[in-house]
């Protein structure tokens, strides 16, 4: 199957919330939105996000991969994890007016020195074609072409599958953390 990986752009921000929401499972975003709201309006949440310049879910930051057929099959969201703080300032402001909660005590997920993958999911129907695959080389090519020493993610200490792309890919363990109330291992690329 044929992929063309591209720089996302701010229509495609509704889509690109649902795919970051799948990363993410619906159950930890249920978790962030908090039991007096719904899944319905953190998307709302997202898909502003996505669609604003400076946030850390930004279309800016965002790959997306078509299929040879035009359809969007998957997302990559990557950033400087310099810029963490800056970007989060968006998430941490829409929380408060979309959800009414306070998130700026989050833990950092990532620091300087690593270009972060944030989120990294593919459309169900296009799962297993390679797709995750041609997206992660592009964060991976990113990352070089700025200059950081890492590429890094977070995956799921259940997500066996997952971590074995990653370590095909060259990313190696880094450390233990626990986000979103999920066990994670940190993993990084490091062979520039």
């Amino acid at each position: 199957m044929k992929v063309k990986i591209e720089i996302a752009t701010p229509d495609m921000a509704s889509h690109i919330a649902s795919l970051i929401m799948e990363a993410m499972s619906p159950e930890c975003c249920q978790n962030i939105a908090g039991p007096k709201h719904t899944l319905v309006d953190f998307h709302r949440m997202m898909t502003r996000l996505v669609e604003e310049d400076d946030s850390q879910y930004s279309y800016q930051n965002t790959l997306v991969a078509y299929v040879s057929n035009g359809i969007l099959a998957g997302i990559c969201v990557a950033y400087d994890g310099a810029k963490l703080h800056q970007l989060r300032r968006r998430f941490i402001e829409a929380a408060q007016e979309f959800l009414d909660i306070d998130y700026s005590g989050m833990q950092d997920e990532t620091e300087d020195g690593e270009y972060y993958i944030d989120s990294l999911a593919v459309s169900s129907n296009f799962r297993g074609k390679g797709i995750a695959t041609e997206l992660l080389k592009a964060a991976i090519a990113k990352g070089k072409e700025l200059e950081i020493p890492a590429v890094g993610l977070l995956v799921d200490k259940g997500n066996s599958k997952a971590e074995s792309l990653y370590a095909k890919l060259g990313f190696e363990y880094a450390n233990d953390t626990t986000w979103g109330g999920h066990s994670m291992k940190h993993l990084q690329y490091r062979k520039f």
